[in-house]
């Protein structure tokens, strides 16, 4: 350069500097005049290191900057030669400390990349490196220039960066040939003859690398410069979101809500993308498999196998033509036109494997604080919950983009989508529960059985609707099944269905399992319906009795929740239904050793458990079963309370009403093994025993368990029993029974069994309403039995003992006698056991195990209102009287029978 030029450029006046690149811009204008290349070179090589690379000159560092700007502009369109030495010292100026420089820097590559355009592309990935470091520039001046300059470079982008190809990449040579064979100009030729000056493959690395910085500013340049590489059609960025998804979403955690608008707007536009591309395959591949069924039905009406259609399909499976020869034959009977997006490539799993985190549940769910109130780290946790929504709403727009590949990450899926169904979001909890009852739903869409069928399901059109993404990765995977998807004969016009992958049942029960353990009733309560959907589907692949989740089922029927006893109840129900006996009697051995050891859970969720299981289960069966533990358990006490507690539903429970009428046949031999088994195991308690023979109108082994029992401890407990059973005996369950006392001939031991447990009570709210009861029918009893004769008496007392005690005509009768010895000697256990007791644990006073004596009971009086004193008084003479004359004459008629 003349010294003049340079003098000027060295000038710490701007406008001096101005004048240099001028006169410098003249100069180069007349060397390519006079096509002095190597002049220009030298020029360039001097303002690149004597002045740009000018370190500690920052005069010299801003001439230089200027001049090559000037140098650019003069050069024009043969700039592109000269790029390589002109752009690198303007992008060292990036950095510089100082801020003017940085600015002219701007200001320079501003006027190169205008004159270059589209020959700036090969440089774009350090153009946008610098600009990303100077979007966070704290000079404002900086800051304004690089958004200047960045602007410039997305027009050149959105404009030639699909098309584009460097003159650089065009040899003078391979231009000449391709014009004399008629070729179009090589600068923009399809990237098959010259790479494009712009690559996306080389541009992100440098975004993934990028999208991980946390400065807002620096933020919001990458989520611009995402938006538009995505909206030009031909660069098809949606293929590499794996690469830079998971830094998208992280962005939705940034304070500035600048930087969560543009975030959210660029990932809709990414998840519209991605359903657009995957409704388009779908569409293709509707069509593909019509046009198949349209040739087979040609076929077929024409009744020849030797048409063009089969012989072409002949020629695709013994490998005489290519798949493009075959795409071209469909061509001709289709329109062949090209759609965009077609052959896009998408890898769905991966996605799905990046938003498996951000699906998890932050923080303390419980906070319902107002946002204005809350400190930093409380709204981080707020912007938290917007990134699990917006991950929920991606994964529930994915069942009709790639349901299959769904499938493969259920168990991974469950475990944060259960606990955000009891999210203290409302947003949240809906989107969760969407996904929940579309996972529901996939899973029991799936054949039950994992081979493929021959026929076309009900749901072949949405299974094949996702079929293209395991297509992208084969483009001729299509066109190898459309050969082999039709009968050699022509005679099946429905193709194999697409099927879904196996579902890897362990991995999703224990996922499911695991749930348990949750804090929230909403979580446990869905995890365990998912349970028994799965379980109703595979019922041979989960919850084998020798696995880990039998035991977590039974420990969750101590959970604080009835809706997840219920489901649990239900779940455990189905698998014994499914199961072996074995199965089902251990889970019944385990359900009694729950009792034993959780009282307080017997207390209070016993009833609810067996009500349960007799609804989902036989209620016989249920009985039967647990009689037959009972009846060789070691631990009298808890026994006597399970039966108790057995007993009181038996009664009373609507669910048992088969069993309660069939356990009153005792002619038939049904009800005859059902009375045998219970009352064996029923000899713990007493009064169930006293009770289970009035609920089977066995009254004569009721009287005869009355005499056993005046000679056992009248405790307390049984006391407040015989109070229950009264009580009962009110109810409608017993309203059999108290017609049957209108018929004292027919039953004359019910008479015995009720006054006799009338003997057993003291004077209390019990005695007064049995008392009642019996006075209320005491003189039709009189009126049957005193006229009549003692030989009468004795046939009709003979002829109604053997009708509700005796079974004639059959050998398997019932040994009334061997049922009451197995009762004494059961009472007798529990009264030795219950001494040894005493003697370990002396406490006076105690009510615990029936050792407290009837002395220790004083039940209140029952006060007689003054208006019937009169009344009940003489009422209960003669009831006295005639009671007595009954229990008498019914108890000589029974020692006739007896003698007979």
């Amino acid at each position: 350069m003349d010294p003049s030029i340079q003098r000027s450029l060295n000038d710490k006046l701007y406008d001096k500097r101005k004048l240099g690149a001028l006169e410098l811009e003249r100069v180069i204008r007349d060397c390519i005049e006079q096509e002095d290349h190597d002049k220009i070179k030298a020029i360039i090589h001097e303002l690149c290191h004597d002045y740009a690379y000018s370190v500690h000159q920052p005069n010299a560092r801003n001439g230089g900057l200027i001049g090559l700007a000037a140098a650019s502009i003069a050069l024009g369109h043969e700039v592109a030669q000269y790029l390589g030495e002109i752009v690198p010292p303007v992008l060292a100026c990036f950095s510089d400390q100082d801020a003017r420089v940085r600015y002219y820097a701007c200001e320079s590559m501003y006027n190169i990349a205008k004159v270059a355009k589209g020959e700036i592309l090969p440089f774009f990935n350090s153009v946008f490196d610098a600009l990303c470091k100077l979007a966070a520039d704290a000079e404002l001046s900086v800051k304004n220039g690089a958004e200047l300059l960045d602007r410039l470079i997305k027009d050149i982008v959105a404009e030639s960066a699909a098309t584009y190809v460097s003159v650089l990449q065009s040899p003078e040579e391979s231009i000449a040939d391709h014009a004399s064979s008629g070729a179009y100009s090589p600068t923009f030729q399809s990237e098959s003859a010259f790479p494009t000056a712009f690559s996306l493959a080389r541009f992100i690395p440098l975004l993934r690398e990028r999208i991980h910085v946390i400065n807002p500013f620096t933020r919001i340049f990458l989520v611009s410069w995402v938006t538009l590489l995505d909206s030009i059609p031909d660069l098809e960025l949606v293929t590499y979101l794996p690469e830079f998804l998971e830094g998208l979403f992280k962005f939705l955690n940034d304070p500035n809500r600048d930087v969560q608008v543009a975030t959210h707007g660029a990932l809709e536009g990414f998840l519209t993308e991605i359903k657009r591309i995957a409704r388009l395959k779908k569409g293709i591949e509707d069509s593909r498999k019509s046009r198949t069924e349209k040739r087979s039905r040609t076929m077929s009406d024409s009744g020849s196998g030797n048409t063009e259609e089969f012989l072409k399909q002949q020629d695709l499976m013994s490998g005489d033509i290519s798949h493009d020869s075959l795409t071209a034959m469909d061509h001709d009977t289709a329109d062949g036109s090209w759609i965009p997006g077609q052959d896009v490539q998408i890898d769905h799993q991966r996605i799905i494997e990046i938003l498996l985190p951000f699906l998890e549940t932050p923080g303390d769910n419980s906070r319902t604080y107002p946002i204005a109130k809350l400190s930093n780290e409380q709204q981080a946790h707020y912007s938290d919950e917007d990134i699990q929504l917006t991950a929920l709403q991606w994964v529930f727009e994915f069942f009709e983009i790639c349901p299959e590949d769904l499938i493969l990450f259920l168990p991974r899926l469950l475990p944060p989508v259960l606990p955000a169904i009891s999210s203290s979001s409302e947003a949240i909890r809906e989107a969760a529960l969407k996904v929940n009852s579309s996972l529901l739903n996939l899973v029991v869409s799936l054949g039950e059985d994992p081979t493929p069928a021959r026929t076309v399901s009900p749901s072949t059109p949405r299974l094949s609707g996702s079929q293209p993404t395991q297509e992208k990765r084969d483009s001729s995977k299509p066109r190898e099944s459309l050969g082999n998807q039709n009968e050699v004969g022509g005679y099946s016009s429905s193709p194999i269905p697409p099927r879904y992958p196996e579902l890897d049942y362990p991995a999703t029960v224990n996922a499911l399992t695991l749930q348990f353990l949750n804090e929230f009733e909403e979580t446990r309560v869905a995890s365990l319906e998912w349970l028994i959907m799965l379980h109703k589907k595979a019922p041979r692949k989960i919850l084998a009795i020798n696995d880990g989740t039998f035991p977590a089922l039974l420990k969750t029927l101590s959970d604080s929740s009835d809706q997840v006893v219920k489901r649990d109840l239900q779940l455990l129900s189905q698998i014994s239904q499914n199961s072996e006996d074995d199965y089902f009697t251990l889970f019944m051995v385990n359900l009694l050793s729950l009792f034993s050891t959780d009282r307080r859970l017997l207390e209070t969720r016993g009833n609810m458990i067996i009500r349960e299981l007799c609804t989902h289960l036989n209620p016989e069966k249920i009985y039967r079963t647990l009689a037959d533990i009972l009846e060789k358990d070691e631990d009298v006490e808890f026994a006597s309370i399970m039966v108790q507690n057995l007993n009181n539903i038996l009664i009373t429970a609507p669910e048992l009403g088969d069993l309660r009428k069939r356990l009153r046949s005792l002619d038939t031999k049904d009800g005859q093994t059902i009375f045998v088994s219970l009352f064996r195991s029923w000899c713990y308690n007493s009064v169930a025993t006293f009770s289970l023979c009035l609920l089977a109108q066995a009254y004569e082994q009721a009287s005869n368990l009355l005499q056993i029992m005046a000679d056992l401890d009248i405790t307390v407990n049984m006391l407040i029993q015989v109070d229950k059973l009264v009580q009962l005996l009110e109810s409608p369950v017993f309203t059999y029974l108290r017609l049957q006392l209108l018929e004292p001939e027919k039953y004359p031991f019910l008479y015995k069994s009720l006054y006799g447990l009338l003997m057993l009570l003291p004077q209390s709210t019990a005695f007064a309403l049995l008392r009642n009861r019996l006075v209320a029918v005491s003189p039709i009893g009189y009126l049957h039995i005193v006229p009549r004769g003692t030989q009468t008496n004795q046939s009709t007392t003979a002829t109604s003992y053997d009708r509700p005690t005796r079974i004639k005509g059959r050998g398997d009768e019932i040994k009334w006698m061997e049922l009451l010895d197995k009762f004494k000697a059961v009472q007798e256990r529990a009264r030795k056991q219950n001494m040894q007791y005493s003697n370990k644990v002396p406490g006076p006073g105690s009510t615990s195990g029936g050792n407290t004596t009837s002395a220790a009971f004083t039940p209140p009086r029952v006060p007689t209102p003054s208006g019937q004193a009169s009344a009940n008084t003489g009422g209960g003479a003669n009831a006295k009287g005639r009671s007595g004359v009954g229990i008498a004459r019914l108890a000589s008629g029974r020692k006739g029978a007896r003698g007979k």
